[in-house]
């Protein structure tokens, strides 16, 4: 089974740009890559020397004993199963002259936080046209928009007179995304040194030490190796490199990622991260890229999840095909990614043809790949058209209209949006500013109706599976 990892080694090299092919799956970066297509140029891949360390990177953003199937995880310790409403549990501060979607009440303000114990408090109500803040877990109150940090990891340097994702620029930036209210920051281990730079930015602003600033970041086992092997010892290690980087006493969130689901030890490593928990070295455990089987086995042998960052968009509905369903009775807030499919669902790319879009991105490599699986280039185009009809009515931009459709789905805590600069925190703020109401929605599903829905679990295509 072929997997469709996006791994740095096959990835295009940020030097090269290349003309967008819809056409085919070549637009996805896998271990294996596809053969080529033609008519695309595909840029020489950089030699073993000129590639310096390249070789031991690890994938940005794929995170992405026997008692750890499914079936047979067995444990003493069974977690109380949490029966939500469709809110998904979440205690949100809604900016009080914004109104919810008719008929579409995503959430409420006077629900109980996923995993909260009893008497928590209910979060504060936003000012107007502020960013909206949720209790991702008890004692983690976030910003509903977080700053996602993949963009930090190399390969997302794009267009160089925008390009702030590096050095004294991305440390400058942090501070330009908490003064506008989003205080949130998305890392991983991976993800080059985007702990090392949040950790310089902490530290140069100790007024925005945690828990001023919440910073979620990933623990990653990609290798079989690693996976077979995994101890408590492994984990910790992994941990206390994560938090000498940030310089924190605690990592408020550790996701955690498995790469091979055939090594069934993913249950022990979500074990000992939950100790890690309990010593109070991590705040909370929360998973990435997993499917519901596997958090299943681990919820049932008595892991305390506290969220799963997930791919979910207007092009990816994956996660209704009974993921969104097994958090929400299960107390699992929802962090989704991709949500603007790597700057694809915005005004930029209305109107453009595919051969004058250039890959130039890890992201946009990416996302092509499920533009092609979910409808191609001409039906993607009809979604940019009814999401600009639904931008103009609200005075907003396509790409607001993307992400609030995103974070009034039931159970989403708050979106990961990727970032090489700052030049669209004002525009994240007014994504509180308006509210999708019945009309828009049915515009945008008559077009999602035309396209092809998935019908997989979370991940399973990037695993190899079908969509």
């Amino acid at each position: 089974m072929q997997s469709r990892l996006y791994e740095p080694l096959n990835l295009l090299s940020t030097s090269h740009v290349r003309p967008l092919s819809l056409r085919g799956p070549s637009c996805r970066v896998s271990r294996t890559p596809f053969p080529p297509v033609t008519g695309v140029q595909h840029p020489t891949r950089p030699s073993g020397a000129a590639r310096g360390n390249q070789a031991t990177k690890l994938s940005p953003h794929v995170c992405h004993s026997n008692a750890n199937d499914a079936a047979g995880a067995t444990s003493s310790t069974r977690r109380e199963v949490l029966r939500l409403v469709s809110t998904g549990g979440l205690m949100l501060s809604l900016p009080a002259s914004v109104g919810g979607p008719v008929g579409a009440q995503a959430h409420a303000t006077t629900a109980t936080a996923p995993n909260a114990a009893a008497g928590a408090a209910v979060a504060s109500v936003a000012a107007p046209g502020s960013v909206e803040r949720v209790d991702l877990a008890p004692g983690l109150n976030i910003s509903r928009v977080v700053k996602g940090c993949w963009q930090l990891s190399g390969g997302h340097r794009g267009e160089r007179q925008s390009d702030r994702t590096s050095g004294q620029a991305a440390i400058e930036d942090f501070g330009k995304f908490t003064a506008a209210g989003i205080t949130t920051f998305d890392a991983a281990d991976h993800y080059g040194p985007a702990e090392v730079l949040i950790g310089r930015y902490l530290a140069a602003n100790p007024d925005r030490q945690p828990p001023n600033t919440q910073v979620l970041t990933k623990y990653c086992v990609f290798s079989r190796r690693d996976m077979a092997g995994i101890n408590q010892q492994a984990v910790t290690q992994a941990v206390n490199l994560s938090r000498n980087r940030l310089g924190v006493d605690r990592v408020d969130l550790m996701q955690y990622y498995w790469g091979d689901y055939d090594v069934k030890r993913y249950v022990d490593g979500a074990l000992y991260l939950s100790e890690l928990a309990s010593s109070g070295l991590i705040g909370h455990v929360g998973v990435t890229n997993f499917d519901v089987p596997r958090m299943e086995a681990m919820t049932r042998a008595g892991v305390r999840i506290a969220s799963n960052q997930l791919q979910y968009s207007l092009l990816d509905r994956r996660p209704e095909n009974g993921m969104a369903q097994f958090c929400a009775a299960n107390g699992i807030a929802m962090l989704p990614y991709g949500v603007l499919a790597g700057g694809f669902l915005s005004e930029r790319y209305l109107g453009v043809p595919a051969s004058k879009v250039n890959v130039d991105t890890y992201s946009k490599g990416k996302y092509a790949g499920v533009i092609t699986a979910v409808g191609g280039w001409e039906w993607f185009q009809s979604l940019l058209q009814a999401l600009e009809g639904v931008a103009s009515k609200h005075g907003t931009s396509i790409s607001n209209v993307a992400t609030r459709w995103v974070l009034d789905r039931p159970g989403v805590a708050g979106v990961i949006l990727g970032a090489r600069n700052a030049d669209h925190v004002q525009d994240h703020v007014r994504l509180f500013s308006f509210r999708l109401d019945e009309q828009d929605l049915a515009v945008i599903q008559e077009v999602l109706d035309r396209g092809r829905r998935p019908t997989s679990d979370c991940y399973t295509w990037e695993r190899g599976g079908e969509w």
